[in-house]
């Protein structure tokens, strides 16, 4: 029988490399693995549905499905291959006087686009962490390094929420060095950080303990990514769906065996055993799940967060963001 051909764009992660070349092949599909930067992929997928299946971005995703039945024609599969914490994303300018999060109160902060994900996470933790009110702070949205970046679609913001795009021919990272924003919430590291200049630092000194310390508090590793795929597509062959899961759920397996190699080091980490292990004892085990009702408390946090942040216009439930043949796992 004949497989059915199907265009997947997602980046290159060790988690679904045996997508990309092969060694896994979902059930009765005929893959072909575009490797792509997240923001191509999201900018064409939701732009254009260029693809027929594609990483997204879970902020932005939300915010489709709150937006319209369809959610734009599309629909999604609880698989994650993106999961960060986020406080080590939080810079400011040096000279800004921000020494605390409630610093941040009555700033202005840079952001990319205000729906991206990350800092749809950084702004929750925030508020709910940190006494730093979403309203409390003055967005400005651009590109870091390069500029002309826009959102990548319309957002119907509540009025206390002050969002406003940067001149088209300013970067955010060079406002954030010259101080006319105070800090800056982003995914990437700014390249004044990677060089080591004194105009940009964290606001967290050591930001791997604050956020093992949040690790611990909510039990949270949370979700930056999910896979969509366009939904002519899904209704057309609903068992893609599961087909799709089970594959990604393949990679990952074959990716965490071999990232607990220790006979030879697979990756270029002196000290990878021991990350693991530190790693299992924080989180879990399956520190990196997939399927609905094991990330169902890291989504229901994320689109309370969407909602009070004004993405959503009412507090979506896990369950509607996923196809309905994904919701419950078969036993044997």
């Amino acid at each position: 029988m004949s497989r059915v051909p199907l265009t997947l764009a997602c980046w290159d992660y060790d988690r679904t490399r045996a997508l990309a070349d092969g060694t896994v092949r979902p059930d009765g599909v005929d893959l072909t693995y575009l490797s792509l930067p997240v923001e191509e992929t999201f900018f064409r997928m939701l732009r254009h549905r260029e693809f027929d299946a594609a990483e997204m971005s879970l902020g932005s995703y939300a915010t489709a499905v709150a937006a319209a039945p369809d959610a734009g024609g599309l629909i999604a599969i609880p698989a994650f291959p993106s999961r960060s914490f986020r406080h080590h994303g939080i810079y400011v300018n040096g000279d800004s006087g921000i020494e605390n999060p409630s610093d941040l109160v009555g700033r202005t902060v840079g952001v990319p686009e205000y729906q991206l994900t990350a800092v749809v996470w950084i702004r929750g933790i925030l508020a709910d962490r940190h006494d730093v009110p979403v309203a409390s702070v003055r967005y400005r949205t651009g590109g870091m390094h390069s500029p002309g970046r826009v959102e990548k679609q319309a957002l119907d913001l509540p009025p206390e929420i002050d969002v406003a795009p940067i001149a088209p021919d300013r970067t955010l990272v060079d406002m954030l060095v010259t101080g006319e924003i105070d800090a800056l919430y982003a995914p990437r590291t700014p390249r004044p950080v990677l060089e080591g200049r004194p105009e940009v630092r964290r606001l967290f000194a050591d930001p791997r303990a604050v956020e093992e310390q949040y690790a611990r508090d909510t039990g949270i590793f949370p979700i930056m990514h999910t896979v969509v795929l366009r939904r002519d597509v899904y209704e057309a062959r609903p068992w893609l769906a599961g087909s799709l899961l089970s594959a990604f759920e393949q990679a990952k397996s074959l990716s965490m065996a071999r990232m607990a190699e220790t006979a030879a080091n697979p990756y270029a980490v002196p000290w990878l055993y021991d990350e693991v292990e530190r790693t299992r004892t924080l989180l879990g085990r399956d520190f990196w799940p997939y399927g609905l009702d094991a990330n169902r408390r890291t989504l229901n946090v994320f689109l309370r967060y969407a909602y009070e942040q004004g993405l959503t216009d009412r507090q979506l439930a896990p369950a509607e963001l996923f196809t309905p043949e994904t919701h419950e796992a078969y036993v044997i």
